[in-house]
């Protein structure tokens, strides 16, 4: 991606402020003792390298890289690796920075959302993340790692601790079936390097507001809420915070947008099909864990929390999960998992947005 065409929006940022401002507003972490604290840290790591061999052997995808160490972090360790990736991500080491109230509003903003996702997420593979170096790890769960290479996947150990005991589940177990989710999207973008840069020029497009007309926004805004006057929605969904976003996009970002969702539905589905192909033989208890899984997603939220996560995208999220499992699992069952990885071959053997929900169009299309 050329300089000309990275993200701006990033320089809007104060990167640093938002991440102290998410460490302050973290929420307090379940009470643990020094040995449990320990013992899922270090069975985490272990996790973590284990399911490297079964999913390459049911993906098919061998990226020829050694196996590097997953990064161990609690929630405000997150929040300073992720603030760290959006900047990256948004263009934010580069360029001349807007103005210093400005940054610092979005930045307390931007700090905000990471202190609220930072009490969810169980794991993460960061493509954009520099790597860590070749550090030895001196403490297990203190920040340091010593994988080789960019991208780096992260681990949440406290809120793996807070699902598991909410689920009643296995906690050997559960850390070894969420490590096979994670590790499947290191191994995606590992084995397809194409993938970050697909991501990196769909993201440039989606913040670039240095072509868009402030009249046609208000244009396009006033027609949305023209057309959705007569079913109004009670409080905001995932269809509605996906409908006012395109609302005020150009042609462009549209496309853009669409091209992150159905990347993002892949991923997250192909990465779900492989943790529960792989489950059976590795992790004993996979059914218990997937059926409980499934409800405490299901599971209705007070008011405020579901305006806070349509809005945070978490609804469209879940649904990326099962669609894109979906796909996989009928696209697998029809022709092999060989013949879906020619989905790996480049963007323009991605799914289409229509084709998601309907996996025979992509095997007429492509294969």
């Amino acid at each position: 991606m050329s300089a000309a065409s990275a993200p701006t929006v990033g320089r809007t940022v104060d990167w640093d402020f938002a991440a102290t401002v998410a460490r302050k507003l973290v929420r307090p972490t379940p009470p643990v003792t020094e040995y449990t604290r320990r013992q899922a840290i270090e069975q985490l790591s272990e996790a973590a390298r284990r399911s490297e061999g079964p999913v390459r052997e049911v993906t098919g995808l061998v990226e020829g890289a050694t196996i590097t160490e997953a990064r161990i972090v609690d929630r405000r360790e997150w929040v300073t690796a992720a603030s760290q990736s959006m900047r990256v991500m948004t263009g934010g080491d580069g360029g001349e920075p807007s103005g210093f109230l400005t940054r610092r509003i979005t930045g307390a903003q931007t700090g905000a959302v990471l202190a609220f996702v930072s009490s969810g997420i169980l794991g993460q593979y960061d493509p954009f993340a520099a790597g860590s170096g070749g550090q030895e790890r001196s403490d297990p769960g203190n920040g340091s790692g010593n994988g080789s290479g960019p991208g780096e996947l992260l681990l949440v150990y406290p809120n793996v601790i807070a699902v598991e005991r909410t689920l009643r589940v296995q906690p050997a177990d559960f850390r070894l079936w969420v490590c096979l989710h994670e590790v499947t999207h290191r191994v995606q973008f590992r084995a397809n390097p194409w993938l970050a840069d697909h991501m990196s020029q769909a993201l440039a497009v989606l913040t670039d507001d240095a072509t868009q007309d402030a009249g046609a926004v208000v244009g396009r805004l006033s027609e949305f809420v023209r057309d959705r006057r007569n079913g109004v929605d009670a409080e905001p969904n995932a269809e509605g915070i996906l409908g006012l976003m395109r609302a005020i996009q150009s042609e462009p970002q549209r496309a853009a947008l669409d091209q992150l969702l159905v990347l993002g539905t892949l991923l997250e589905g192909h990465a779900d099909h492989v943790m529960d192909a792989v489950g059976p033989a590795v992790v004993p208890t996979v059914a218990t864990i997937r059926r409980r899984f499934n409800d405490r997603r299901q599971r209705k939220q007070p008011p405020l929390q579901r305006v806070v996560r349509a809005l945070l995208g978490f609804d469209a999220k879940m649904s990326q999960y099962t669609r894109g499992k979906a796909f996989v699992d009928d696209v697998v069952s029809k022709v092999g998992m060989e013949r879906f990885n020619v989905v790996w071959t480049g963007p323009e053997t991605l799914p289409l947005p229509a084709e998601v929900d309907e996996p025979q169009r992509w095997i007429d299309r492509v294969l």
